[in-house]
C-alpha cells in the first residue's frame, strides 16, 4: 500500500514531509526485521534495509530483569512481640512470583497488549505492520498502537526503572526522557533488547517482570501495589472487570488510573477493550463478561492511601523513632560496604526492619508528653521530649516529643527551613537526636552536666566527704590539658544566699554550681570532657575546631563538647538521646553502651542480615559509677527533685538542669535497668519556664512530676533492681595512681596493681601489638588516679595487631614496601585519585584505616594517591 494511497482515505491531510519521516521510520524497522529473521519474511514497499543494519547491531543485546524497589517493612515490638511499625519505600511497589497474580491479571495483560506473546521472539511482525502502516497514515513516528510487545513495553519500564535509581535529579531526568522518547533509534533499541530478553528468561518471567514494574498511577508501582491501593486487596484475588481495570492504567496512567472519579470514564473505555478482547480470546464465559462489562468503578474501587513512610507508622507518636531508625539502618554495613551501595540497597528494598522500639511504652509515654508540654502552647515555642534507653544493652525503648511529625520541606523551597510551612503544632526536627539523624542543634544540658565532672572527681581519688566551698567569687584560670587558661569567671548559684563550705555529696543533690567549679579547679578539664566522652557525650551538632577547644585540630569540624571556662555547668547543646544513653552507662556499673535501634535486618529473600552490633564498653571504674550513684540518688528525695523516685520502690539516681534563664528544663535518671531523659524547653527564644504555668503547674517545675510517671511506666515492663553500695573507703576517698604495667605479665602487673592499693581484675584477651600474652593495656589508663580500691581492668594481647607505620607523602611503592614490611599482606590502591598539583602526583594522600592504627595483619589497608592535575591516574609511579 503508497503512502499516497493511505493519505488520501484521510479526512484531514497530513504534510508531505511527515508522511515521508513515518515511512522510512517504519520501513528501516520493518526491512531491518525481514532481514535478521526474527519473523517470516514479508512484502512491505519500499523498504531498504543496508544502512539500519549497522545501526542495529551497534545496539546493546541484552538488559537484566534485575531487582525492582520494593518496600521496606520497619517492625516495633507490642507486647513482646515483632508488630508493624511503618512501610518505607522509595517506591509503593510489592513483587509477587508469576503463581501469585491473578489469572484473570496475567489475561488481561496479553489480551489487551499483546495477544502473540506466548508465540513470538519479543517483537510481533504483525502488530508492528500494524502500527507502521498508522504511523504512516498519522503522519509520523508516534507511539499510537506502537507495535510495542509486551517484552518491547517491559525494556521501557526497565530503562525507566534505571533511569529513576540514578544519583542526581538532571542524571535521572535525562535519562529518564531518552527512555521515553518518540523516535526510531529508541524503537530500535527497545526491539533489540526484547529480543535479548525474549531468548534469555522464559515467557513466565518476562510477563512477570512487567506486571510487577509497570506504573499504575499514583505512586504506585506493579500489580500488587495498584490492587491494594485501588481496590484494598491482593493482586491475586482479582475479578476480570478488576483486572482489566488495572491494566488499562498502563498506556495513561495519568488519566486513567483509579484515584479520582473524573478519571473512571477514560479508565472504562479502555477497560471495556480489555474485556472485549479477554472474551474474544475465551478467557472469560459470557456471564462474567456481561457483569464486567456492565459494572462501573465504583462499585469495585475502595481507594487505601498509601501508607509510605514514617509518617503513616503504627501507635502514638512513634513516627521521630521510625525516621531515626531509617537513618540508622541506612548506615549499617549489612546494606553494603559503601554508602552509595547502602543507599542503592535500601532503595531496592524489600527489607524487614526490627527496631528496639517498645510500642506500648511509647505510646503511653506520648500521651504523657502531650499532657505535660502540649504541642498548642502559643506563649513560647515550647517543646518536650521523653526517651528511655536500655542500660545494658544500649537498645533504645522509648523516643516520644510533643509536636507532631511533619517533614514538610519549605513548601517546596530548596534548603528551605523544615519548619517554613508546618503548623505550630508539627515539626520536622527530631529533637531527641543528633543534626545528622534529624535533630537540630540539641539543648543546654545545665546542671545534669554535673555527674561528668563528679565522676571525674572520683577517678582523680577524691572523696564524696570532701570539702569544697561553693561561696561565689571569681576564678582567674582552669587547668585544660595540663595547663593553665587565664579566664576570669564568677560563677553564680541557683538559689540565692546559697554557699559556704559543704560536701561534694551535699554539692551533689542540691546542684551547687560553684562548689562544681571549686571541684573542677582541681582537675583538668580535658580529663572532665574524656569521662563525658567515655559515656558517648558529644554535641548534636558539629561545630569548626580550634586550638582553644580541640584537641585535633586536623579535623574541620568536631561533635566534641567544648571545654570553656562555664562547661562544667552544662553550656553544651546536647541530644536527649545522648544525655539518656550516658545515665545508662553509670547505671550500668559503668559500662556505656551506644545506642542501638536496630535489632535485626532481614533482606528480602528471607535471610537474617543481623542487626546493631552491641558496642558496650567500661567507660567508668564499677566503684565510681557506685559512689556517683551513692550521691546521686539523694537527688531524687531530699534534693532538687524531689517526690522524683517511683512507688513501685525501685532503686533510682538522677540530675536536674537548668538552664541560666531557666528556658531548657531537664531531669534524667535511671534505675538499673532503663535510663530515661525528660526535657522540655524553648525551641525558639528564651522564655523563663520558671513563671509560664501549663496543665500541671509551672513547665519548670512539673519535670519531677513527668520523670516519675514516665519512668513507673517503663519499670512495669523493665523492673530495676538495687545498685552496689559503695565502699568506705571510695566515699571517703585516697588518691592512687594507676601503675604503668603496659608489656609486663599478668602476675607482675598483679602484684604491681595489689601494691599500689588497687584491685586487679582480668579484663581478658584483646586483639592488639606487642608479646602474646603480655598486658596491652589497663582502664583506667596508667597514671590516672583512683581511690585506694578500686578496680583496675587488665586487658592483654593476642600479639595479632601491628600499627600502621606512617606512609603519607611517601611515593605509592615506598609505602607499599613500608607496609609489607610491617607484614601487611592486603594493601590496595583506591582508583579515586585526588587532584595533584604536579609536585605531589604519585605520593600517598592518605591510608585506611589510619597511621598508628593496630589492626591484625590481613587487615584490608587502601592507599590514596595524588593523581595528575585532572584528577586521573598517574603515570609513572614506583
Amino acid at each position: 500500500m503508497s503512502a499516497q494511497k493511505t493519505s488520501a482515505r484521510r479526512t484531514k491531510p497530513v504534510s508531505a514531509v511527515g508522511a515521508f519521516v513515518g515511512f522510512v521510520g517504519f520501513s528501516a524497522l520493518a526491512g531491518l526485521l525481514v532481514t535478521i529473521g526474527v519473523t517470516p519474511a514479508i512484502a512491505v514497499a519500499g523498504v531498504t534495509t543496508t544502512s539500519t543494519i549497522g545501526v542495529f547491531e551497534s545496539l546493546p543485546e541484552y538488559i537484566e530483569l534485575g531487582d525492582l524497589p520494593q518496600r521496606n517493612e520497619v517492625l516495633a515490638y507490642s507486647g513482646g512481640k515483632p508488630t508493624h511499625l511503618a512501610t518505607v519505600y522509595d517506591q509503593n511497589r510489592q513483587e509477587l512470583k508469576y503463581d501469585q497474580i491473578s489469572e484473570n491479571l496475567k489475561n488481561a495483560a496479553i489480551d489487551g497488549e499483546d495477544k502473540r506473546f506466548w508465540h513470538h521472539g519479543g517483537v510481533d511482525m504483525t502488530s508492528l505492520v500494524r502500527a507502521g502502516v498508522g504511523t504512516v497514515a498519522g503522519g509520523g513516528l508516534g507511539d499510537s498502537g506502537g507495535g510495542s510487545t509486551l517484552t518491547m513495553q517491559l525494556v521501557r519500564n526497565i530503562k525507566m526503572q534505571q533511569a529513576l535509581e540514578l544519583p542526581t535529579q538532571e542524571q535521572r531526568i535525562k535519562a529518564y526522557n531518552e527512555a521515553t522518547k518518540v523516535s526510531v533509534s529508541r524503537k530500535l533499541e527497545e526491539m533489540k533488547l526484547a529480543i535479548g530478553l525474549a531468548k534469555k528468561y522464559p515467557k513466565k518471567d518476562i510477563l512477570t517482570g512487567y506486571l510487577n514494574i509497570a506504573y499504575f498511577g499514583d505512586q504506585t508501582y506493579g500489580v500488587q501495589a495498584a490492587a491494594q491501593h485501588y481496590f484494598g486487596k491482593s493482586a491475586t484475588d482479582l475479578t476480570a472487570a478488576e483486572a482489566a481495570s488495572i491494566l488499562a492504567i498502563v498506556q495513561s496512567p495519568n488519566t486513567r488510573n483509579l484515584s479520582d472519579p473524573k478519571y473512571y470514564e477514560a479508565n472504562v473505555a479502555r477497560r471495556d477493550v480489555i474485556l472485549k478482547s479477554m472474551y474474544a480470546q475465551k478467557h472469560i464465559n459470557t456471564k462474567d463478561f456481561k457483569e464486567a462489562i456492565a459494572s462501573k468503578p465504583a462499585d469495585y474501587v475502595h481507594l487505601t492511601d498509601p501508607t509510605q513512610g514514617c509518617k503513616a507508622a503504627a501507635g502514638n507518636g512513634s513516627q521521630f523513632f521510625c525516621d531515626y531508625a531509617v537513618q540508622v539502618v541506612k548506615e549499617m554495613s549489612q546494606l553494603g560496604s559503601t554508602q552509595k551501595a547502602r543507599d542503592a540497597a535500601w532503595r531496592n528494598g524489600g527489607y524487614t526492619i526490627q527496631t528496639t522500639l517498645n510500642l506500648d511504652l511509647n505510646n503511653a509515654q506520648k500521651d504523657l508528653i502531650n499532657a505535660y508540654a502540649p504541642n498548642t502552647e502559643a506563649r513560647l515555642a515550647l517543646g518536650g521530649v521523653l526517651n528511655s534507653v536500655e542500660a545494658d544493652t544500649g537498645r533504645v525503648l522509648t523516643m516520644v516529643q510533643n509536636k507532631n511529625y511533619n517533614q514538610l520541606a519549605g513548601c517546596g523551597t530548596e534548603g528551605a527551613d523544615p519548619n517554613a510551612c508546618a503548623p505550630a503544632t508539627d515539626t520536622g526536627i527530631n529533637y531527641s537526636v543528633d543534626e545528622r539523624y534529624g535533630g537540630g542543634e540539641g539543648f543546654q544540658t545545665g546542671s545534669t552536666f554535673k555527674p561528668f565532672t563528679l565522676l571525674n572527681w572520683l577517678q582523680n581519688g577524691h572523696g564524696l566527704g570532701e570539702i569544697v566551698n561553693g561561696t561565689p567569687r571569681p576564678f582567674p584560670s582552669f587547668n585544660q590539658c595540663g595547663s593553665p587558661v587565664g579566664v576570669t569567671y564568677t560563677p553564680k548559684n541557683d538559689a540565692p544566699g546559697e554557699g559556704g563550705n559543704m560536701t561534694v555529696e551535699n554539692a551533689t543533690y542540691r546542684s551547687v554550681n560553684v562548689s562544681y567549679v571549686n571541684m573542677a579547679q582541681k582537675l583538668d578539664y580535658c580529663d572532665i570532657r574524656k569521662t563525658a566522652e567515655s559515656l558517648g557525650v558529644h554535641l548534636a551538632a558539629p561545630r569548626e575546631t580550634s586550638a582553644e577547644f580541640a584537641d585535633d585540630t586536623s579535623k574541620k569540624t568536631t561533635t566534641s563538647v567544648r571545654t570553656n571556662a562555664s562547661f562544667v555547668l552544662g553550656t553544651n547543646y546536647i541530644a536527649p538521646l545522648t544525655m539518656a544513653a550516658a545515665y545508662a552507662g553509670i547505671a550500668n556499673n559503668g559500662t556505656f553502651c551506644r545506642p542501638i535501634a536496630i535489632d535485626n535486618v532481614t533482606n528480602a529473600d528471607g535471610k537474617s542480615l543481623g542487626g546493631q552490633e552491641k558496642d558496650c564498653t567500661q567507660a567508668i571504674d564499677p566503684q565510681v559509677a557506685a559512689t556517683a550513684i551513692y550521691a546521686l540518688k539523694k537527688v531524687m528525695t531530699i534534693g532538687t527533685a524531689p517526690g522524683a523516685r517511683t512507688a513501685d520502690g525501685f532503686d533510682e539516681f538522677g540530675k536536674t538542669g537548668t538552664t541560666d534563664e531557666a528556658d531548657q528544663i531537664w531531669l534524667v535518671g535511671a534505675t538499673t535497668k532503663v535510663a530515661t531523659a525528660a526535657w522540655l524547653g524553648n525551641t525558639v527564644g528564651k522564655q523563663n519556664l520558671r513563671y509560664v504555668y501549663g496543665p500541671n503547674g509551672a513547665y519548670a517545675g512539673s519535670r519531677t512530676a513527668l520523670w516519675r510517671q514516665a519512668q513507673t511506666i517503663v519499670n512495669t515492663q523493665y523492673p530495676g533492681g538495687q545498685f552496689a553500695d559503695p565502699s568506705p573507703a571510695a566515699i571517703r576517698g585516697n588518691s592512687v595512681a594507676v601503675p604503668n604495667v603496659q608489656g609486663q605479665t599478668p602476675e607482675a602487673a598483679r602484684a604491681a596493681i595489689a601494691a599500689a592499693g588497687l584491685t586487679y581484675v582480668d579484663g581478658g584477651v584483646q586483639a592488639g601489638g606487642g608479646t602474646p600474652g603480655t598486658v596491652l593495656s589497663t582502664n583506667p589508663a596508667a597514671g590516672l588516679q583512683l581511690s585506694k580500691g578500686s578496680s583496675v581492668t587488665v586487658y592483654t594481647t593476642d600479639g595479632s595487631q601491628t600499627a600502621i607505620p606512617e606512609v603519607t607523602g611517601k611515593q605509592i611503592g615506598d609505602a607499599q614496601d613500608a607496609l609489607a614490611d610491617a607484614g601487611f599482606t592486603n594493601v590496595s590502591v583506591s582508583k579515586d585519585y585526588p587532584k595533584g598539583n604536579g609536585d605531589n602526583e604519585c605520593l600517598v594522600a592518605a591510608v585506611d584505616p589510619g597511621q598508628g592504627t593496630a589492626v591484625s595483619k590481613d587487615t584490608g589497608i587502601t592507599l590514596s594517591v595524588y593523581g595528575n592535575k585532572n584528577g586521573k591516574s598517574p603515570k609513572g609511579c614506583r
